[in-house]
């Protein structure tokens, strides 16, 4: 069994692009600060995003998803039971008629 690849905030800094060689062929690597773990270096796995959606994941602004949706799954989730009043306070509040 392969161990997951470590290493220092110092030793990444300065040899960053063979790190990212090894996110690249699909191993993740833990950043440490003084043995510490600190964070996880993890491949890019890409999902089907429209060229907003990209742009908006590099800004920052957006987190893509981890996997494609299954719809199917999300559809057979039981559906909650909302009375009628909630139901009219919850359209007054989005017609802003609070």
């Amino acid at each position: 069994m392969e161990l997951m690849k470590s290493v220092t905030i110092g030793k990444l800094k300065n040899e960053l692009s063979a790190y990212l060689r090894y996110v690249r062929n699909g191993e993740e690597v833990i950043v440490r600060d003084r043995n510490v773990p600190v964070a996880r270096i993890v491949p890019f796995r890409t999902v089907s995003v429209t060229e907003e959606e990209a742009e908006l994941a590099a800004k920052g602004i957006l987190k893509l998803p981890e996997q494609e949706m299954d719809w199917d799954a999300f559809w057979a989730l039981p559906r909650p039971e909302v009375s009628g009043e909630a139901l009219k306070e919850a359209i007054k509040w989005a017609k802003g008629e609070r």
